[in-house]
């Protein structure tokens, strides 16, 4: 079966590159007002959203278009320094280890033969070794990959702990092999920061599937894995601690929630029925699911499932749009009657389900050379393909708790508090306008997103900014300018 799915079928571009300029000089004086609030030294906390990270890697334009960027940018007319950041080498992207490749390069949108946009990496490879480490301090301590527990251990700029305990970005600027990135943070003494962190204490439980552990109840982070969903509780301690940490000279700052996953393009892109069939070929699929469809009144009778579970369960092609077949792992298991063996939990998806970005590139392509054996048809979606119900809401769960402790102790400490959850949200139900047009969260168009669907354009970072800076100004009583989104860059082209 040809795949026949189009990413980006509808793609209305009206994408460009330019580089970034305000409305008013930063040499303008007497005009914007710090407020109760004083900016000389400004440090940003966070993960990859902090760094500047977009299009799947970070690279030096992503960098400078950083929401902490422009906010410093912003800071200067009221006092705030110097703003330093750990640049990579180049707009490439990805990293090496001692001249070994451990990163892949950015992606750009590239047109085919025909027409059709796809995403794609660039073809150069990566110049930046994190063996080559700069010299500190830096004031932007985004760090992809970081997690909260992360920000608080030791070692964690280790090149020798890369692969394990420690993180290759934080290699090339810590200031020690046994430093943490809120000692380096704190060392600098700031007298402003923002505090960006905790949506990779579920992401990558999402953006995985749901392949991982509610740790809920596990408050030893040492065994947590990769894709693992941090206990509530351990997010709510080290918060505090981060938080307690950075207002210890007296510091004020802005701390951001986390936002919905729904919000982003790397959960609502690919629909939940992307399979186009004729009569013909659905009649065709349907006789290959006949005896399993049959065998499903068995285990209810057998009393293995109910009827409910039953329907659920079965598998049916139509001419027109068609859901794909998954293996759902929250279903009942089912063993053969006579055998014992293991029968497949198989569904097909449903509206509920959120189908992840990267799965568009094989849905409905060949699995093998048997030409009838076509990826979410006659060979099921495995679970890291799918975010089912269950699990959207283990992801619902942790993350309305910590969106609960991030505002509390915003109060408690007297910061500013950025609602990007509702922002975000605005981004994918209405949009959200600007001089210059609408950002919305649909993927590519929307301008909001880069291409890997989870991390914003330099227009996105802007309205992150902006929120910052509102929240600041109303906090801190403060005439901070905001920035113009429309003066930066969205979707690349190559």
């Amino acid at each position: 079966m040809k795949n026949n799915i189009k990413l980006l079928a509808l793609l209305a571009l009206g994408l460009a590159a330019c580089e970034p300029e305000f409305d008013k000089e930063v040499s303008e004086s007497g005009f914007y007002s710090a407020g109760d609030a004083d900016f000389t030294t400004y440090v940003a906390v966070g993960n990859s959203l902090t760094a500047g990270y977009a299009d799947n890697a970070l690279y030096l334009q992503g960098q400078e278009n950083s929401y902490p960027n422009m906010i410093a940018m912003q800071f200067a007319h009221v006092g705030g320094g110097d703003f330093t950041q750990p640049l990579m080498n180049d707009n490439i992207g990805g990293l090496l280890a001692g001249g070994n490749k451990i990163a892949d390069s950015r992606m750009v949108l590239e047109f085919d033969a025909e027409g059709n946009p796809s995403p794609v990496n660039l073809d150069e490879e990566p110049t930046t070794d994190i063996t080559n480490t700069l010299e500190g301090p830096m004031n932007n301590m985004g760090v992809p990959g970081a997690k909260i527990y992360h920000l608080v251990a030791e070692g964690y700029g280790n090149i020798g702990g890369v692969g394990s305990t420690a993180n290759p970005y934080f290699v090339r600027f810590a200031s020690s092999a046994s430093t943490s990135v809120i000692a380096d943070a704190v060392a600098q003494d700031p007298t402003f920061f923002t505090l960006w962190i905790g949506n990779n204490d579920i992401l990558s439980y999402a953006t995985s599937g749901g392949v991982g552990v509610d740790r809920t109840g596990d408050t030893n982070p040492a065994g947590y894995g990769e894709n693992d969903i941090t206990d509530p509780n351990v997010f709510a301690s080290i918060y505090n601690n981060l938080l307690t940490a950075l207002t210890g000279n007296g510091a004020k700052g802005a701390v951001a929630n986390i936002p919905d996953v729904t919000s982003i393009p790397y959960f609502t892109t690919v629909p939940y029925a992307p399979v186009p069939m004729d009569e013909g070929t659905a009649n065709q699929v349907n006789q290959g699911y006949a005896d399993y469809n049959q065998a499903l009144s068995l285990f209810v009778l057998l009393g293995q499932i109910d009827e409910e579970e039953a329907q659920r369960r079965e598998i049916k092609f139509q001419a027109g749009q068609n859901p794909v077949v998954i293996l759902d792992e929250d279903l009942t298991p089912l063993k053969h009657p006579v055998t014992g063996d293991d029968i497949p939990n198989l569904r097909q998806t449903t509206s509920e389900d959120l189908i992840v970005l990267n799965a568009s590139s094989f849905i409905g392509t060949p699995a093998g050379e048997d030409p009838t054996q076509i990826n979410g048809i006659s060979v099921p979606l495995g679970d890291r393909w799918v975010l089912t119900p269950e699990e959207q809401q283990l992801v619902s769960n942790a993350q309305t708790q910590y969106n609960a402790t991030i505002k509390a102790l915003a109060e408690q400490h007297s910061l500013a508090f950025v609602d990007t959850r509702a922002m975000l949200a605005q981004a994918a139900e209405t949009g959200i306008p600007y001089d210059g047009g609408v950002l919305t969260s649909t993927y590519a168009t929307g301008k909001a997103f880069s291409l890997d669907g989870v991390h914003p354009t330099a227009k996105g970072y802007a309205l992150v900014a902006n929120a910052f800076i509102e929240a600041i100004n109303e906090t801190y009583n403060s005439t901070i300018p905001e920035v113009n989104p429309g003066a930066y860059p969205d979707v690349f082209i190559k």
